[in-house]
């Protein structure tokens, strides 16, 4: 396995992506930061942290469980009730800019389920898309507005996020098949 990206590389794109959320938006003033479970919540907590540096702006921060919204939950369901988590989301998303937070973008699916999830919770006036890594092989028409760090990937290879929070570890692995 090869580390991508080590704890500094992944402080620094985080920092990045939130001087590029302050840019396009030109502020932060009716932003929320909601990120899919479970890997998308501490980076959403990371990005309020930055925004907050960066704006002196407390920006509402949420988590989304998307479990019931996949696609894939019959194919590749262990047992015979899936994990379902928490959705948090403390505020009103209507007419809000809602910036969507995950680790990985790969087929758009995740993407796709958490956009459902999301209009279930209201009327947002944009959805804007945080990645900390985008791997390629995309088979719905999904695009993140805000990547990380591209890394360009087989299908066969894997992208593992493992983070603090979580992991006791921040770093950005690619992990090849042998052979």
């Amino acid at each position: 396995m090869a580390v991508v990206m080590d704890a500094d590389r992944i402080s620094r794109a985080l920092t990045r992506i939130a001087h590029e959320i302050v840019e396009r938006n030109r502020g932060v003033d009716g932003l929320a930061l909601v990120g899919v479970r479970s890997r998308g919540v501490p980076l959403a907590r990371r990005l309020a942290t930055a925004l907050k540096t960066i704006t002196g702006d407390d920006v509402p921060t949420g988590a989304l469980d998307i479990t019931l919204y996949r696609d894939d939950l019959m194919r590749h369901q262990v047992g015979p009730q899936p994990l379902v988590r928490k959705t948090e989301i403390p505020f009103s998303i209507d007419d809000a800019t809602i910036v969507l937070v995950d680790d990985v973008l790969y087929t758009g699916r995740t993407t796709r389920a958490a956009l459902d999830a999301l209009i279930d919770f209201g009327r947002p006036k944009v959805i804007q898309l945080v990645v900390l890594v985008d791997r390629g092989h995309r088979e719905l028409p999904v695009k993140a507005d805000y990547v990380g760090k591209n890394i360009p990937t087989s299908r066969q290879e894997s992208v593992q996020v493992r983070l603090l929070e979580l992991d006791g570890t921040d770093e950005v692995v690619l992990d090849r098949p042998e052979g």
